[in-house]
């Protein structure tokens, strides 16, 4: 009976890891759902964090709609400074609090491409150097903001859509390699169910833990390789 539950509990969390919603589904589901935040949800944004790559993303998206609502502010003929304040205040970056020192740099007249620089994180932060520099050229040359900002924006468009057509063919070995990782708790599931006690004999006997051990080191490193390049095709 221990060892039916433990290999039906690992063959759940691994089809739970394979079937598991993709960040565009989240995203979807996030936009279509109702605008009401709950107490639970802020509480678990809070707590778990999103990986390096999906944050460098959401950032990515940002970027690009502070691009269009800024783009728009301004050919609505607003100044610069007004127009970029009200364009972060109506995105939603994964961090605002971060962008303080720019919607005061904004609002105050400050140094904005210097500003830009400084608020843009290590990964994902590509579009608003990008900005930062149209910045500079639409104010010290005197050249129309609005279409250079309309061009990054485009530009990051195109961009993003190229990482999400590399992430969609890579949904296919990416589930491939979740779903032969599971097949050792399968068979594990198999073997109790058959009573032939495979835990006893993997933890009971020299023999078998250097078996355990060996096999769940080459899950690890099967599963650890095919993320690797997995990131190194999206970065590609």
């Amino acid at each position: 009976m221990t060892v039916a539950l433990l290999a039906a509990i690992s063959t759940a969390a691994a089809v739970w890891l394979w079937t598991g919603p993709d960040l565009a589904t989240a995203r979807l589901s996030r936009l279509t759902s109702a605008e009401r935040t709950w107490p639970w949800q802020s509480l678990r944004r809070h707590i778990v964090r999103p990986s390096p790559t999906r944050r460098a993303d959401a950032w990515h998206r940002a970027t690009i709609e502070l691009c269009q609502s800024l783009a728009a502010e301004l050919t609505a003929g607003r100044t610069p400074g007004e127009a970029l304040t009200r364009a972060v205040a109506a995105v939603d970056f994964p961090d605002p609090e971060t962008l303080r020192p720019l919607v005061a740099a904004a609002r105050d007249g400050g140094d904005v491409s210097a500003a830009l620089k400084a608020v843009a994180p290590a990964q994902g932060g590509e579009g608003l150097c990008r900005l930062a520099a149209c910045w500079d050229v639409g104010v010290t040359v005197g050249a129309g903001l609005a279409a250079l900002v309309e061009r990054v924006g485009g530009t990051l468009r195109a961009s993003q859509a190229h990482r999400q057509d590399v992430a969609a063919q890579l949904a296919g070995p990416r589930a491939t390699a979740r779903m032969l990782a599971a097949l050792p708790a399968l068979g594990l599931l198999m073997a109790g169910a058959l009573g032939m006690h495979p835990i006893d004999f993997l933890c009971g006997s020299l023999p078998g833990f250097a078996c355990l051990v060996a096999g769940v080191a080459l899950d690890a490193c099967g599963l650890w390789w095919t993320h690797r390049m997995a990131l190194r095709a999206q970065a590609s």
